[in-house]
């Protein structure tokens, strides 16, 4: 690159973007990578503390940062991202629907290990909106040997699945059994169903089937059973997860022959939530939290459940570091360290 004065400049091209900072007014690009300087750019350019400007003289293997973060961002993109065009070399990925992020914490490392290499995403498991940030990339010097990025591509190409990959929540006929003699015999009223039926349809789904069963077990079975014959793709089974007498969900779940997953998950509030598999069918046993938390377990576990994923316990187990809620006063999840 050749060095020119500010003052010297006009008709020069910028190779890069140029930011201007004015505190509560603007921080971005003033002049974009390709612009030709004008005579009225001068004292502009010198407001923003710029002395001099760059003359691209490029030599062989060297790559510009916007073409760099172009390829970066390429290599480690998999299904449901969309990329926004290089902004002072940053490219920015955002998702290209609702879903959940699913990122290789060991491919993230290994590109940061690079030397000038920048890659920073949302954590694992992330929920997303249509159109969320998701992770940024760029390098770090203006231009960067090429032979970095080649290995970034490379190191990208090892991994089984896609660095980064937005999956979307498959839509789920989900049944719901609700338990407890109070709520079976109409001593009190049901606040569980109301906040299920929520969940499940905010995550795309519908509720096949609502039903009631006292602390019986036979009864909790063939709740169970009716819903799968009516083809449930998932069941929610609420209340009675304790380790009171009465409480006799868990024993339910198992001994109709489920395949127990885990009874139990390091995860507050939600630690007595129980995941069991009948077939291909995911059976949560809820705790009474999930009636009156907002996040639980139950949030950090389900949305996985809906993109397909089959968990198994040592996915539960995971879940323990970032698993303690600190009861804000107003909700932000998952805006907050909760589930990462």
């Amino acid at each position: 690159m050749e060095k020119i004065k500010v003052r010297d400049s006009v008709g020069a091209i910028l190779i890069h973007d140029m930011t201007q900072i004015i505190p509560g007014v603007i921080r971005g690009p003033r002049f974009r990578k390709g612009h030709v300087i004008r005579e009225e750019d001068i004292p502009v350019l010198l407001s923003m503390g710029k002395e001099h400007i760059y003359v691209w003289d490029q030599k062989p293997g060297l790559i510009h940062e916007n073409e760099a973060a172009e390829r970066l961002a390429h290599a480690v993109s998999g299904s449901g991202l969309i990329l926004d065009e290089p902004k002072e070399g940053k490219i920015t990925l955002m998702a290209a629907h609702d879903g959940l992020l699913y990122s290789s914490v060991d491919g993230i490392l290994a590109l940061n290990t690079l030397d000038g290499v920048i890659l920073s995403t949302l954590h694992n498991h992330y929920p997303l909106k249509k159109g969320d940030k998701v992770a940024g990339t760029r390098v770090v010097p203006l231009m960067i040997d090429e032979k970095v990025v080649l290995e970034a591509e490379e190191i990208a190409q090892t991994f089984t699945t896609p660095i980064l990959e937005v999956k979307p929540l498959k839509p789920a006929k989900v049944g719901i059994t609700i338990t407890g003699s109070e709520v079976f015999h109409g001593r009190i009223q049901d606040k569980f169903g109301p906040v299920l039926r929520s969940k499940v349809e905010n995550w795309g789904s519908t509720v096949l089937a609502q039903t009631y069963a006292s602390d019986d077990v036979s009864l909790i079975q063939g709740s169970i059973r009716d819903q799968l014959a009516k083809g449930a793709e998932m069941i929610l089974v609420s209340g009675g997860m304790s380790v009171d007498p009465d409480d006799v969900t868990p024993t339910a779940i198992k001994e109709m022959g489920a395949e127990l997953i885990t009874y139990g998950a390091p995860v507050l509030p939600g630690a007595m939530f129980l995941l069991a598999y009948m077939g291909d069918v995911p059976i949560m046993g809820l705790p009474g939290c999930v009636m009156y938390s907002k996040t639980t377990a139950f949030d950090l576990v389900a949305p996985r459940l809906l993109t397909g994923e089959r968990l198994t316990r040592h996915d539960i187990v995971k879940l323990g570091s970032g698993g303690l809620c600190l009861d804000c006063p107003v909700c932000t999840y998952p805006r907050c360290s909760f589930g990462k």
